[in-house]
């Protein structure tokens, strides 16, 4: 008796969870479609509206690097392009991801947000991880990649996977919905670090994780693209991290990165 009261829990709580996440994927549908015809305002109204979103503009403060997303939200953006230059062996976050994905922590049931997810690879391997009791996010600013995400989604009937279109200074995700955000390649893009950094922290349960990838930034050995695409070193980002109430953990070696790094953060059990 006790393992079909197991069992009807579980799929109440599946069916719970997809009765309500797959009406995100048709409010992402309408705001991508809205996004492509132009109407920029109402798609952002619509996103932070039914999506509970939290408003962060009070912290916004000023642009760390004006037009830094300028291509990503081009609704002419070729995605195709983009897979090339993303999903790719010489690229260490690609070649490394399942030693990235070992170090994230990530078990089933739990919901995960991929912010800045791209052509959306990552997001993919999440939701393998946290199987049918689990959740992912995939969150971007670029309507065209948020359309790729879907696109594979359906090609390859993942059903755990909602594609969420954010803004410059907010993710756009309930407070306290995710056990764990990921940040691959994409915190040195965030022109409002910490009005983003506030909604993340927010989005966040309390004792949830947040994992940080980004390219080292050494002055005099980094090369010449990091330097001049990545605003701030290492030690930069974690302090604005911290600043908006994360602790760290750790900084996880992976043997593959070269020129990249990931550290761990934690939202403090009581916030």
């Amino acid at each position: 008796m006790s393992d079909l009261i197991d069992n009807d829990s579980k799929a109440d709580r599946r069916g719970s969870i997809r009765w309500r996440f797959q009406a995100w994927f048709r409010i992402a549908a309408d705001v991508i479609a809205a996004k492509r015809c132009g109407a920029v305002l109402g798609a952002l109204l619509i996103c932070v509206a039914s999506l509970s979103a939290q408003d962060a503009t009070g912290s916004a403060g000023r642009s760390v690097k004006p037009g830094i997303n300028d291509q990503f939200v081009d609704p002419e953006l070729d995605v195709s392009e983009w897979m090339a230059r993303f999903e790719i062996e010489s690229r260490e976050v690609y070649a490394a991801r399942r030693e990235v994905l070992q170090a994230c922590g990530i078990k089933p049931g739990d919901s995960v947000a991929d912010i800045g997810a791209g052509t959306g690879f990552y997001s993919r391997l999440f939701a393998d991880a946290v199987g049918n009791d689990g959740w992912v996010f995939a969150v971007d600013i670029s309507p065209r990649f948020l359309e790729h995400i879907n696109f594979k989604a359906r090609q390859d009937q993942v059903h755990n996977l909602t594609a969420v279109l954010c803004s410059d200074r907010s993710v756009n995700l309930p407070p306290k919905s995710i056990d764990v955000a990921f940040i691959c390649d994409t915190y040195h893009h965030f022109e409002y670090p910490y009005a983003t950094i506030e909604s993340i922290f927010k989005a966040i349960k309390p004792g949830g994780s947040l994992i940080v990838i980004d390219f080292d930034r050494i002055p005099g050995k980094s090369r010449e693209f990091i330097l001049g695409h990545v605003r701030a070193g290492k030690d930069v980002f974690r302090g604005e991290i911290e600043k908006g109430g994360f602790e760290f953990v750790d900084e996880v070696q992976i043997p593959a990165f070269e020129e990249n790094y990931l550290l761990r953060f934690r939202k403090p059990p009581g916030a």
